[in-house]
This record gives C-alpha cells, structure tokens and sequence, in this order.
C-alpha cells in the first residue's frame, strides 16, 4: 500500500497557483487511471480516492488544511492504514526548481516549504519520497517575495508546461511504486 499527498490550498481561488502544483499532478494521474473522484474524507482532513495498480492499494490524498498544515492529513491516514513513513510519497511545488524540471529524493531537509514543515513534523521524520515539481520563472528575479510568488496563478504557456511535467511526474511515481 502507498499513500501518495500532493500539497496545495482548497478552494477555487487556489486552483492553478503555483502551490497547488501538487493537487494538479494528483488530479491528472488520477484522471489518467480512471479511479474515482475525490471525495472530501473529514477524519482524515482531505480529500481522499482509492485507485490499485495491480494488486497494490494507492491511496491518493489532497489535505484540505491549507500548505502550512499538510501533516495533519498526513498523520490521520498514516495511522488509519498502519503505513509508515517510507510508504508516503509527497507530491510538492518548488521553488529553487525551475519550471518543466522534477527531483526526486527521499530523507531530505524541508528547504524551506512550509508544507514539508508540517510533514515532518507531524510524522516525526523525514524519510518520505518527495517529487519537487519546479515552479520557478527562467529569471530567479521574478521570484519576489515567496508567499507572494507561489500564490499568483500560471500562465497559460506555464500551463501547457505543466502538462510535460505532470507526465513525467506519472513516471517518477510509476518508478517508485514499482510498477
């Protein structure tokens, strides 16, 4: 079993931020397998669908507590399906990451993301795989003030990137699940 998070805002005005980056890869892998809409689980604080890639259960998750509290969701469903923390792959925005570009790595730092604060945190470790989905303009300039910078929405060239990436981001998971 996998619990994959992609992290981002609720609501409509959230929607195509550069922090929602996560929701996004989620919403076109699951559209792309054909599991079920998601539907907003309370007790786990997300919005949660259920989809198997052969016999494995992959549980997919979009925490409904905004950025700075994504561990709650987290931790509510690590510990309702007895997972452990290598089991968890979080689907995030970065940064530091050019847009088009993707990094995978495990047992890292939060650089700095305040969903990834939260993660470790409320999972008391940082040995989940992490998918960095860069958000970052060509020209670092751009960039401004980060709380700024991840909450304006991408451009429809930006969006068409976005597309490339979130492929890319299938294979990466498709990578680690094994499959």
């Amino acid at each position: 079993m996998r619990l994959v998070i992609g992290l981002g805002n609720p609501g409509k005005e959230y929607e195509s931020t550069r922090h929602n980056a996560g929701f996004m890869a989620l919403d076109y892998w699951s559209k792309k397998m054909g599991w079920p809409e998601f539907k907003e689980e309370k007790k786990f604080s997300g919005f949660v669908t259920i989809g198997k890639i052969g016999r494995e259960k992959i549980i997919l998750a979009k925490p409904t507590t905004y950025m700075n509290d994504s561990g709650i969701c987290a931790r509510a469903l690590m510990d309702f399906y007895k997972l452990k923390p290598e089991q968890i792959i979080v689907i995030q925005d970065d940064k530091d990451i050019v847009i088009g570009k993707t990094k995978v790595q495990t047992s890292r730092g939060d650089a700095g993301h305040n969903g990834i604060k939260s993660l470790v945190q409320h999972l008391g470790t940082n040995t989940f795989t992490r998918i960095r989905i860069g958000v970052a303009p060509t020209d670092p300039k751009k960039i401004g003030v980060t709380s700024h910078f991840v909450l304006h929405n991408f451009n429809a060239e930006e969006l068409k990137t976005l597309k490339e990436v979130f492929q890319n981001t299938v294979m990466d998971l498709e990578k680690i699940i094994h499959f």
